[in-house]
């Protein structure tokens, strides 16, 4: 008998795909991406494009040119180029450099106590010291979602002598008090400001609270540490971006006062119609209808703004390298 041996069969070889084939693929994947990021952005871009770069452009190229009146200023107006005049009769403003000194003083009030105020509070709420947190949270809130022409007509009426029933509970005990004089008309604008965003900014740093880790606060507790120095030395860093962040959009809001001080100056004579740059803007468009001016103007306080911004994220920035180091 014999044997019979079966020769396997070769074993058929896996199908290999061509470079071109996954070359294409990546392109087309890579494609796909594209496309998906452009049409997430395109929002975005177009809403910078018309509420930034347009206006923005538009102020840039009014203060180069001015309205002039032909001959012994008969005829129609045209527009002429004037270069840099308008910038230079702004900065050579004493008015307008007023407004800026006015708009310093009041940032150096109203910035420090509107961050440690919020902050504390934050802490405050998160260290469960504060029953009922929710229904305390909602009436530091409240006073946010009341517009801010609302809000500064309340307080005018609170700051108005004859008609205020603070300043008359404080002549009742002999106690006067103006709220709208030389040295107290910014501490006021300051209070109006604080009343009406102090507890947005507590509630964002509320927020940003409850985003530490318990485990953190527990062991900090296990070494020792009290609700004041757990606080301030624990929960404190952990939050600094959200600091950050509160203090700078608290800068640039700072940057544009105009709403309290214009309703304010209709019962202070301390506030004129030139009191902060941005009622400078106003006064120079709407009033002396000078638009060089007054987009001349606006550039410099884009520019102050976006130049203090840059200075505040370079030091915090340089300030967390220095920690990780």
């Amino acid at each position: 008998m014999t044997a019979t041996t079966q020769t396997p069969m070769p074993a058929t070889a896996r199908p290999t795909a061509a470079p071109g084939s996954d070359r294409r693929a990546r392109k087309a994947a890579q494609r796909r991406r594209l496309t998906a990021c452009g049409v997430l952005m395109t929002p975005f871009f177009a809403l910078l494009v018309s509420v930034f770069l347009i206006p923005v452009g538009t102020a840039v190229y009014l203060s180069f040119f001015s309205d002039d009146q032909p001959g012994l200023g008969f005829g129609p107006e045209h527009s002429v180029f004037v270069g840099l005049r308008s910038y230079v009769a702004v900065l050579t403003d004493p008015t307008f450099l007023g407004g800026l000194g006015t708009v310093v003083l009041y940032c150096l009030l109203y910035i420090p106590l509107m961050v440690v105020g919020a902050l504390a509070l934050a802490l405050l709420l998160d260290s469960g010291v504060v029953k009922l947190r929710a229904w305390a949270q909602l009436a530091l809130f409240l006073p946010h979602a009341v517009p801010g022409i609302i809000a500064a007509l309340i307080w005018l009426y609170l700051y108005t002598p004859g008609i205020s029933p603070i300043i008359d509970l404080f002549s009742q005990a002999d106690i006067t008090i103006d709220f709208l004089g030389v040295h107290t008309v910014i501490p006021s604008i300051v209070n109006i400001a604080l009343w009406s965003n102090l507890g947005y900014n507590m509630v964002v740093f509320y927020a940003a609270l409850q985003a530490v880790p318990r485990e953190v606060i527990e062991a900090s507790v296990v070494d020792g540490a009290g609700p004041v120095r757990t606080a301030l030395q624990v929960k404190t860093p952990l939050v600094r971006a959200s600091i950050v962040m509160v203090a700078m959009f608290t800068l640039i809001w700072a940057l544009q006062l105009f709403t309290e001080p214009v309703l304010l100056s209709q019962s202070s004579p301390m506030i004129n119609s030139r009191f902060s740059p941005s009622m400078y803007i106003y006064d120079a468009a709407f009033t002396r209808n000078n638009y060089s001016l007054a987009a001349a103007a606006s550039v410099i306080l884009l520019l102050c703004t976006i130049a203090l911004s840059y200075g505040v994220t370079r030091w915090t920035s340089r300030a967390d390298a220095q920690e990780v180091r």
